[in-house]
């Protein structure tokens, strides 16, 4: 659940710098406030909701398997995190092939072991 806010927080966040530069199309220049305030907030809605369901895909696999991880190993610690990272960004990079698995497990272990690391010191 804390996944899903995070990440539409983000989305809406990000989505936000979408239209506040140069980049704006011609046609919704020529368009009124109200319905250039209107598409705005319709792509500001898509894009939060779409990021909130990524971020809680990310947040149930982790947690679900740092979970099974540290009931199976019956220790709480640094390994947990970073088998849990490891399998998280290996599953998550599984469709475009082995090599982005490991990388993506790799990179997803090194980043839980910092944050793990950071919150435990």
């Amino acid at each position: 659940l804390l996944g899903f806010v995070m990440g539409a927080a983000f989305g809406l966040f990000m989505s936000s710098f979408e239209f506040s530069g140069p980049s704006m199309s011609p046609e919704m220049l020529n368009q009124s406030t109200r319905v250039q305030l209107k598409a705005v907030a319709k792509d500001m809605g898509t894009r939060s909701w779409s990021m909130a369901k990524n971020f809680a895909v990310v947040g149930a696999i982790y947690s679900g398997s740092e979970c099974c991880i540290e009931s199976y190993r019956a220790k709480n610690d640094l390994y947990n995190s970073v088998a849990a990272g490891c399998f998280t960004g290996g599953v998550l990079a599984t469709r475009a092939g082995p090599q982005a698995a490991a990388f993506g497990c790799a990179g997803f272990a090194a980043f839980s072991a910092a944050i793990d690391y950071y919150m435990r010191s």
